[in-house]
């Protein structure tokens, strides 16, 4: 102690280890009782209860999201059905279309044939006619020029 007087330290300063120093400890330590009782663990639960709510919360979103990729998937699966179901309607619609004008088409042409060999016929039925009544009428004019010619003289 001698020394420490020579730097100017007192008795009954900062190191003196007298009752105080275990009344500190005694004050540090139910303090801490207290604090923990009164503020710590109710703390720590709201904590811990929050923190087993984000839990189930985050397995509960990922189970969540599970079934929503699922669905997707399935949604996906459906839609490119009904896309192959959609072109195939529509290939079968074209190809209809296309036998439909294909047999019109035919129906036209055969009705333009029908129509052209009937005009032929009547056309080579009135030349026909025409070059008989040609025919007659010539007769006629030859003989009444014959008739004419030999009345003149």
């Amino acid at each position: 102690m001698t020394s420490l007087l020579l730097f100017g330290a007192t008795e009954g300063g900062l190191f003196d280890f007298d009752a105080t120093l275990p009344l500190m400890a005694v004050q540090v330590v139910l303090l801490t009782f207290i604090l923990n009782a009164l503020f710590f663990r109710p703390v720590g639960r709201v904590v811990e209860e929050r923190e087993g709510y984000v839990i189930n919360t985050r397995a509960e979103a990922k189970k969540r999201l599970a079934e929503v990729e699922k669905l997707e998937a399935e949604l996906r699966e459906q839609l490119k059905e009904a896309r192959q179901a959609a072109q195939k309607l529509i290939n079968e619609a074209e190809q209809d279309s296309d036998k439909l004008y294909r047999e019109a088409l035919a129906l036209a042409t055969a009705e333009a044939n029908a129509s052209r060999e009937k005009a032929r016929r009547e056309i080579d039925s009135q030349r026909e006619s025409a070059l008989n009544q040609l025919k007659v009428d010539s007769e006629k004019l030859g003989d009444l020029i014959v008739e004419r010619l030999l009345s003149v003289k």
